[in-house]
This record gives structure tokens, sequence and C-alpha cells, in this order.
């Protein structure tokens, strides 16, 4: 990031003042800002406050990865996007706010989901990338390319009212996978769609990471690498833990046994056949099917009563999740008959099918991604959310 044959204009000296005033950055941190690449991998809540405070701070090139789309339910916490942008590509909403801030940012879209066959490719010419996901093949598959490529993995995570952030930097700390060595079983972590955030706390953990990779990119302060930074909003509390490297690890360890990307999915069990449990799923597809033709099976929908009325589908018979120990009973009419279960992408209802074949009922079969593959695949009327 040489940046001294750099000359600003006067827009520039006027809009980047403040940082000029700091001696820790001046003019020539200020430079670097602008000769940087930064990746942004998810621009939803962390992704927002993350993406535009970056534009803001005059980071010249951000690389935006992001294929979903704007709907209603993202307004209460995905602050770079708008009510005109519902149904629009994310990466196009974000690059129209990001732009309207400042045009000195070029915006690099990539509208793809990051994978094996693709991530080393697109993070390659970036300085850092910032992990604004929220689901565990990603971050994984995240962190093995960033300690294959040697590049700084600003990490963010957050869920109900608590949050997470990190730096791994592998040449001197740990990477992701010394934190978490394994994935947890399937459907076992609610996501934010099944437990709830509250919408302000993504702002407060983008903006760590944000910070940190400013400071990163300046060559300024103490990084959060070898700590990771813990916020408790209900209680407006930090707390500081240290990370340390662990030798043994499979990736940055010093005998390191996986030395190219992998299939996420699977190492996280969630392709078919990946779960141990021996509940079968099944796609929306073939749900449909069954629907159509009128197979004889029970629908168990085991979301809360608000997603039921939200978004359903015609024929399931509600229970929620946290009920099914004490309603079992009410299936127990159809212990002989196949029991299909669905939720808002896949997890709850696994856990629901687990409680029920813990209790003697075998023809059990999940439907893999949901009411949202539903809404997606089969019939946009179906609200999202």
């Amino acid at each position: 990031m040489e940046s001294k044959d750099m000359e600003l204009t006067s827009e520039q000296l006027t809009r980047y003042s403040r940082h000029f005033i700091l001696p820790e950055i001046g003019e020539e941190g200020q430079k670097k800002l602008l000769r940087s690449k930064v990746l942004l991998i998810g621009s939803g809540g962390l992704g927002s406050p993350i993406a535009l405070y970056l534009a803001a701070a005059g980071v010249g090139t951000l690389g935006l990865v992001d294929f979903d789309k704007v709907d209603l339910s993202n307004l209460q916490r995905q602050i770079i996007h708008t009510n005109d942008a519902i149904g629009t590509p994310k990466i196009d909403s974000a690059e129209k706010r990001i732009k309207a801030m400042n045009p000195d940012t070029k915006v690099v879209k990539y509208e793809v989901k990051i994978t094996s066959a693709n991530a080393l490719e697109i993070i390659r010419d970036y300085d850092l990338v910032i992990d604004g996901t929220d689901n565990f093949p990603t971050r994984y598959l995240t962190s093995d390319a960033c300690v294959f490529l040697n590049k700084p993995n600003i990490y963010g995570s957050i869920f109900r009212f608590d949050g997470l952030a990190t730096v791994f930097k592998a040449d001197e700390g740990p990477c992701y996978r010394c934190l978490y060595p394994e994935p947890p079983p399937p459907g076992m972590v609610p996501s934010c769609a099944e437990g709830g955030v509250l919408g302000i706390l993504p702002g407060v953990i983008g903006l760590i990471q944000a910070t940190e990779a400013v400071k990163i990119l300046c060559g300024i302060g103490r990084t959060l690498v070898g700590r990771l930074l813990v916020y408790d909003a209900l209680q407006m509390t930090f707390r500081e833990l240290k990370l340390k490297k662990d030798p043994n690890c499979p990736v940055c360890g010093k005998n390191p046994v996986i030395t190219s990307l992998i299939d996420y999915d699977q190492f996280c069990g969630l392709t078919r056949g990946g779960a141990s449990d021996g509940i079968a799923d099944i796609s929306v597809e073939e749900l449909k099917k069954k629907l159509d033709q009128r197979e004889d099976f029970f629908f168990l929908d085991v979301r809360e009563p608000f997603e039921y009325q939200i978004a359903r589908i015609e024929g399931a018979r509600l229970i929620p999740l946290g009920a099914i120990p004490d309603r079992a009973g009410e299936l127990e009419p159809y212990r002989e008959k196949e029991i299909v279960a669905i939720c808002h992408h896949g997890g709850r209802s696994r856990r629901a099918l687990q409680m029920l074949q813990s209790r003697g009922f075998k023809k059990l079969k999940n439907v893999a991604g949901g009411i949202d593959h539903w809404s997606d695949r089969i019939d946009p009327a179906v609200a999202r959310y």
C-alpha cells in the first residue's frame, strides 16, 4: 500500500481533515486507506455498518460478497438497506448507499455464494477480509482461505443480546479453528432468524470490526489478535478472553493436515447424510410432490405462533419446538405414519424430530432449508422473513 506518490484533491483534504489531525493517521495514513482493498463477506446486519463506516473512512476498494436479496425483515438491523431496496440484490443496494456517501470508494460486487471453488480467487487480491456472515460453513471456509493466503480475518458474530469480535491472523495468533475446532451439530445453535437479535447489536460489533480494519490498514494501535471481545448488551459489559494458537490446529498448527479448501457443508454436517441421527432430509421440491399427490403423512410445523402468522404452508399443523415434550402425546395416533417436520431453515425441525425419535417414532423426515426454501423455490407468495 505504497502511498507517497499519491496526491490528494482539495475535496479529499476537506473530507478527511479530521483524520489528518490525528498524528497516528495523518495524511500518509489516509493515503494508505485510499490505497487499501477490503473484502467484506456479507452485507447484512454486520456488513451494513462495516461498509458504511469503511466507505466514510476512505477505504479505496470495498469488495462485497452476497447473493441474497433485501426483504422487509432485514430492515430492523441492516441499516445500509431501505424500503425502496426490498426485492433487489443486497450488493446493489449497498453499492448505492456507499457511492452516495463517498464516491472515492470503488465497490466490487460478487453476487455469488463464496465456496471452496471461488474463495481463494476472490480473496487473493485484498489486504484483509471481514467476516460478516452468520453460518458455520462460511466461517470455516473464510478462516481456512485466509490462513492459506496469509490474510487478516476480522471476525464478528451476534445472537440475541450478545456479540463477539476478534482478529484471526495465523502468522501472529490463532485462527477460527483454534477457537472452534469442530462445528456444533446441525441445528444445535439457532440462527438469529430463529433465536432473535437486538437490532442495534450488529451496529456495535460491526463498528468494532471496522475499527480493527482501519487500525490494521494504517498500521496503528493494538489489534484484537489473540483476544476475544465479548459484549453483553443487556448488562452493558465488555469482557476480554485470551485466545491462544493451537499447536495441533489442523490448518494453522505446526503440522497442518488440511492444506486445501474442503467441502464445508459436509464438514458442518449440512449435506445429505451429514447428520448421524438417522433422520432423513427431504427437499422442498419433494415436499411439494408429497402434498400434490396427497400422500398420507403428518405435516408438523415447529415454528413459533408469530412465525406461523407471517408464513405458512397449507396442511401443516403447528406445535412449537418448545411444546414438543408436553404435546408429543398428540402425535401418538400418527406413530405408524410418516412425520415430516418443517421450521424456518431446518434446524429446529430436526431437533423436534430427534425428540420424537427418542420416544420411539421411526418414520421421520426433515425439510431441508425449511419454509425459507419453500418461499424461494416453490411459492414466492409465502412471505420470507
